[in-house]
């Protein structure tokens, strides 16, 4: 890419993709092409074919999709599905029609077996079932990672996917129905932590910049603690002088997770399309299949020791409460990172690190 290549950038007001925006600005370029969900509806065809037509875009980050976690996939299954293979046919297809020299399609590690070996190598792909809470969206990222190499194949694009590992970081979602574990949990640790202080301005004002199921920092307290009670952030009087609190957690908290800061990701991302062409995850190899790349960290930590460690970096003192009448999900789901380290790139921020800056992120939102 040269600095005044013209990017366009789905997704660019989301976690990765506005990270991708952050890190290609650092970097020097400076022609982008934006558009919000408002004014491009990536599920269209018609629409989305004429804005690749007008803007003539020379490299694309589809980093758009629709996301969540457990619950909200679980729940929302035919909505998942659809939407993510609608934005993905529309992109890849208008990417392919206008010329694009490069595409990156951004995918996830759900696509991997439920009972994956660890680390999930790419080579695992399609080897067994998927895990259900999740398997529409999987599918869906599965067609995207296909669609790409199909096109590659027949009529020699240069179009890559790349699976990223569990994502936090700035521009997150918090939403306490359909974010993911991270970030509902730093949420709903804060506002355990607000209420064991009796901070109700704090509650207050978190409530107003995200409000839960309308209700918001206006609300009376006792509507507040009905809501926040409904998602495990449980307020006592007794105990402490100012009142206890305690956060229920879905599951046993023994599955362990990987997590990857999202602005990584993005110089990941940047890197893969700065550095590699499809020939170089091809290799000799006749039948082209799992040409996909994963990102991570190749390190991984429990639910339950996630959930300390964001304890202490809040300064919550109440309990956990684990629900294991939850689903736990997969127990583990740890990449191999030897490809995407063979092509030149690692990770720097550790765990540790990461959710200080996050939750400075959070406070100052």
């Amino acid at each position: 890419m040269k600095y005044t290549s013209k990017i366009y950038i789905a997704g660019h007001r989301g976690l990765v993709g506005s990270a991708i925006l952050r890190s290609l600005k650092e970097r020097g370029y400076s022609n982008f092409v934006l558009r919000t969900s408002k004014e491009l509806d990536l599920t269209q065809q018609s629409e989305v074919e004429q804005f690749f037509e007008d803007e003539k875009p020379e490299y694309v980050f589809l980093a758009a999709a629709k996301v969540g976690g457990i619950v909200a996939n679980n729940t929302y299954r035919a909505d998942f599905i659809y939407g993510n293979l609608q934005i993905q046919n529309n992109v890849i297809h208008s990417a392919y029609k206008a010329g694009v020299k490069k595409l990156l399609f951004l995918g996830s590690t759900c696509i991997y077996p439920k009972e994956c070996p660890q680390p999930m190598k790419e080579e695992y792909l399609l080897t067994d079932v998927l895990e259900y809470t999740n398997e529409p969206y999987a599918i869906a990222k599965i067609a995207g990672i296909k669609m790409c190499e199909s096109y590659n194949i027949q009529y020699g694009t240069n179009f890559f996917s790349v699976m990223p590992t569990n994502l936090y970081g700035p521009n997150d979602n918090f939403d306490l129905e359909k974010s993911h574990v991270l970030p509902a949990l730093m949420r709903k640790i804060y506002l355990g932590h607000c209420l064991e202080n009796d901070d109700w301005d704090a509650v207050r004002r978190d409530l107003n910049l995200r409000p839960v199921e309308e209700v918001s920092g206006g609300a009376s307290k006792e509507d507040i603690l009905k809501v926040l009670l409904k998602y495990g952030i449980q307020h006592s009087s007794s105990g402490r002088p100012k009142g206890g609190c305690s956060v229920e957690i879905w599951g046993s908290g023994n599955p362990m997770r990987e997590f990857l800061w999202s602005e990584e990701m993005a110089d990941a991302c940047v890197h893969v399309m700065e550095k590699v062409d499809f020939r170089d995850v091809v290799g000799g190899r006749a039948e082209v299949r799992n040409t996909h790349i994963n990102i991570g960290t190749g390190k991984e930590v429990s639910i339950k020791e996630l959930a300390l460690l964001i304890k202490k970096v809040i300064g919550f003192k109440g309990e956990f409460k684990f629900n294991t009448n939850k689903p736990d999900g997969t127990m583990r789901k740890l990449t191999d990172v030897s490809k995407i380290h063979e092509l030149g790139w690692h990770h720097k921020v550790e765990i540790e690190e990461g959710l200080n800056k996050l939750f400075r992120w959070y406070l100052n939102d």
